[in-house]
């Protein structure tokens, strides 16, 4: 239970207990042979306490009462002492998956009551089947009372040994084979009854089914300044339907946190002069915000490998240097890029594609500077890596294909992060993840009018006048006309068809005189 006040845990504030199951005999077992050794008895007692404030023939919810109940049937004093120990208490429920604590805000009253959800125990199988808390286990009672536990809860198998080959064959029959139900008639009535009857659990439902669970007005209320000048505009929303359905859209949109949305919600602008709240001030300030919050989660994640980094290259220096180096992966000679004037008599063009698709990126960008790699251009390509999730082979294509554009340009290209941003959003668009498609896309984007042929001698040159891109270069390139080419081949006429075109030449001719 996460409380930061005591004095907003007290015996004054009000509390129900809820329940969807039934205790049986092995479940009582598990709680007193497992949970106990655990989280200790008194806290076994609270569970079974909250479990009997409900009939046992029954579910659902319990009276409300005052929490002064708890501390009265616990023996405990009400002080502040007696609170922190029943909060370190349920806290442990809480822990081992035997109770959910929930706040409510109650809107009659401007007031908060708990409510305590029970879980059943797992089941031996279940139980042991989870890593945590074998492990939570194996620390309390040793891992020899674990191994005599688990025997304890299980049967032996009278024909394991006997019968360890033995087939097995399931014969039960399915539902549908046995009954046929009426589905041409459709009871509305039952349904909305069975609806109505129901304990209400909604958020707890939208929960459990992975659903992000609507905001309500004591979600925010709860949450905002009490003397903050918007006040009176957030307390208007707690009959206002349509102002909550606003704000539950805004939170799902941009992934906001009730914290989150008290701090927007308190900012100037976001209601109108008469109380009304604004949706595209609201959206504005959210989106801003979720930027914000992005930004801030890549250079997070940027620093922690930094830190990482650093971690691993000290224990590979402590473990004398050992390393194992991966085996290399061959290119295929149609997917050959040609060597950058950079590494000119250096290497020859297998040496270099090899290096673009076994060599890290970092390794690659020292090859391009002759001393120490640019802050810029390391943090361009470390968030390629760690937040779009790039492969070291494609952003080393990547690096290829800037570095051939500067050095094919006139002299005034510059790489500006928005640029590379660009190719790299129409690169995770088109779902470029290996070597080869990469290879592909850069060919494409080189030349258009030629993508998908393959390149003489497996340098990836194309013709000198389509190298560069129009769209860099900034000229309008002329459309490509197809020319009929000669074929050599002269018409041989014979002598009688020859005078009957001139005589027809003739003919034309003088009747164009007489006109």
């Amino acid at each position: 239970m996460r409380m930061s006040n005591l004095f907003h845990y007290t015996e004054q504030h009000r509390y129900v207990t809820y329940r969807e199951f039934s205790l049986s005999e092995l479940d009582h077992k598990m709680l007193s042979h497992v949970y106990q050794p655990m989280i200790g008895a008194f806290a076994i007692s609270l569970y079974h306490l909250l479990y009997q404030h409900v009939p046992a023939d029954q579910v659902g919810f319990s009276g409300m009462d005052a929490q002064r109940k708890l501390f009265l049937l616990l023996g405990m004093e009400p002080s502040e002492k007696g609170r922190s120990y029943l909060i370190e208490q349920t806290s442990k429920l809480e822990a081992v998956g035997l109770l959910q604590t929930s706040r409510l805000m109650l809107p009659q009253a401007e007031d908060y009551m708990f409510e305590y959800e029970l879980q059943p125990p797992l089941s031996p199988v279940q139980f042991f089947d989870t890593q945590h808390l074998t492990l939570l286990l194996r620390d309390k009672v040793g891992k020899y009372m674990v191994l005599s536990l688990r025997e304890q809860f299980n049967t032996k198998e009278p024909f394991a040994e006997s019968h360890a080959d033995a087939h097995r064959e399931n014969i039960s029959i399915p539902f549908y084979e046995l009954f046929r139900l009426n589905t041409q008639v459709i009871d509305y009535e039952l349904e909305q009854a069975l609806q109505e009857v129901a304990p209400s659990r909604n958020l707890t439902q939208m929960e459990q089914q992975g659903q992000t669970p609507e905001l309500n007005y004591s979600d925010i209320i709860t949450r905002f300044p009490k003397y903050s000048y918007n006040r009176s505009c957030v307390e208007r929303l707690r009959h206002d339907r349509e102002g909550m359905g606003i704000i539950n859209y805004v939170v799902r949109k941009f992934e906001l946190t009730p914290q989150e949305l008290c701090r927007l919600l308190d900012e100037d602008g976001v209601f109108s002069p008469d109380g009304r709240l604004l949706l595209d001030e609201l959206q504005h300030r959210a989106h801003l915000h979720f930027r914000q919050n992005k930004k801030r989660e890549e250079w997070r994640e940027r620093e922690q490998h930094k830190i990482n980094h650093v971690q691993q290259s000290a224990e590979a220096a402590a473990d004398n240097g050992a390393h194992v180096e991966e085996p290399e992966i061959a290119v295929q000679m149609e997917y050959y890029l040609e060597v950058p004037p950079q590494f000119g008599g250096k290497c020859d063009i297998h040496q270099y594609n090899m290096m673009l698709r076994n060599t890290p990126y970092t390794r690659l960008l020292e090859k391009f500077f002759p001393g120490a790699v640019p802050d810029t251009f390391l943090d361009m390509f470390t968030k390629m890596d760690l937040n779009y999730k790039l492969k070291d082979e494609v952003i080393n294509v990547l690096i290829h294909y800037l570095m051939m554009m500067l050095a094919q340009g006139s002299g005034n290209q510059r790489l500006n992060r928005a640029f590379v941003d660009q190719i790299v959003s129409n690169m995770l668009l088109k779902q470029v993840k290996s070597y080869e498609e990469a290879v592909q896309y850069i060919r494409t984007q080189s030349n258009p009018d030629h993508s998908g042929q393959g390149t003489q001698n497996g340098s990836g040159r194309t013709s000198k006048g389509n190298r560069t891109n129009s769209r860099y270069t900034k000229q309008q390139q002329k459309p490509i006309i197809p020319i009929v080419q000669p074929t050599g081949e002269a018409s041989q006429l014979s002598q009688e068809e020859i005078d009957r075109a001139r005589e027809l030449a003739r003919r034309l001719d003088a009747n164009r005189k007489t006109r």
